[in-house]
């Protein structure tokens, strides 16, 4: 018997040791929640069968079930077996993510940490039922965020409106929102005066752009302030997915009126020094003496410079205020791009979130 407690002890070491490696303390700087992001192990379906969590949580406990048992008594070997087969399976679904967004349900969420940018800007970080929990979005989606809200005329009424989240499905148990507020905004200034321990109501996925690798050769992406969001979900995912063969080729004009105006760009530029096959040019209304990138509006002439030619395996992907959006769609098929739907289709070449 002997024998059998030292294995089994053991094996509570190795479970003990799962745990401690699953462990992740939250970040407080944007750069470093863009980091962790993009570093956390995939907890999807797609994880190897031979992944430290299986090896910890399934083998090694069902191999010690099965070994004590031959030690112990030969004869009950073959119900170790299938209780451990049995174990094993309750254990592996258990470890899988649930995916928690449901499209027609407003679910209640609740903020975690908020983490100031600037005056108007801050990320707001969002707790899900369960540590292992995914939001469960697609890559290129967005999420609905619904409140009531007081009017004028002294009633209250339900707003909506869409937010791309800077997290993904690979980090679980959160999810992270970069927000501008104005003043005239109605859900950005109600998410402006959130404290911590208040909730949202988030439904969800929305939208018609689903990213999957080497859909189209070359993506040329045109975003304005908090437009970026959208364009980042998809180049985190381009850039995460080189391992597997995505080959997938990327250049982002990023509009903004001033430099301080620039929402994640330590972020943006490590991507370009980590991967050669993304580029970002910067444009700005109000530059700086210094400024070495672009100025102005973004024009005909700054497309045709840096991004993508018209080809049916290039798309363009725009996001930013509407006013931007619809003259730089005009602007996009006076180069040559296919024209514009009012509403975007995924199979649209030029693709407006």
């Amino acid at each position: 018997r002997l024998p059998v407690l030292i294995l089994f002890f053991f094996g509570g070491c190795g479970r003990t040791h799962l745990v401690r490696h699953l462990s992740r303390s939250s970040p407080h700087l944007l750069s470093f929640t863009a980091r962790q992001i993009d570093t956390a192990e995939s907890p999807n379906m797609s994880d190897s069968l031979l992944a430290k969590k299986y090896v910890d949580g399934i083998y090694i406990p069902a191999g010690l079930i099965v070994l004590g048992t031959a030690i112990l008594k030969r004869e009950f070997l073959h119900y170790a077996v299938l209780v451990a087969i049995a174990l094993g399976a309750i254990k592996f679904i258990r470890t899988q993510p649930k995916k928690v967004l449901k499209p027609d349900a407003f679910q209640e969420f609740e903020l975690k940490e908020k983490t100031i940018i600037s005056h108007n800007v801050a990320i707001y970080r969002f707790a899900l039922p369960n540590p292992s929990d995914i939001l469960g979005l697609p890559i290129g989606q967005h999420i609905s965020i619904g409140a009531h809200l007081p009017q004028p005329d002294g009633t209250t009424k339900e707003i909506v409106r869409s937010y791309t989240p800077v997290s993904g499905d690979h980090q679980p148990g959160y999810f992270d929102l970069l927000i501008k507020s104005y003043p005239t905004g109605n859900i950005s200034k109600h998410m402006a005066g959130l404290a911590v321990g208040q909730t949202i109501r988030v439904k969800g996925p929305k939208g018609a752009f689903v990213y999957t690798p080497n859909m189209v050769r070359h993506f040329g992406m045109i975003a304005g302030g908090t437009g970026i969001t959208p364009m980042l979900q998809v180049i985190r995912a381009i850039v995460r997915g080189r391992k597997a063969g995505d080959t997938t080729q990327v250049d982002l004009i990023f509009a903004n009126v001033t430099k301080e105006d620039i929402l994640l760009k330590e972020d943006l530029d490590a991507l370009t020094k980590e991967d050669k096959g993304i580029r970002v040019h910067y444009v700005l209304d109000k530059p700086p003496a210094d400024w070495q990138g672009g100025v102005g509006y973004v024009t005909g002439d700054m497309i045709t410079k840096w991004l993508p030619k018209p080809a049916e395996d290039v798309k363009l992907l725009l996001c930013g205020p509407p006013p931007m959006v619809s003259g730089l769609k005009k602007t996009a098929e006076a180069l040559g791009f296919k024209k514009a739907r009012p509403v975007s289709k995924l199979e649209d070449q030029i693709f407006a979130f």
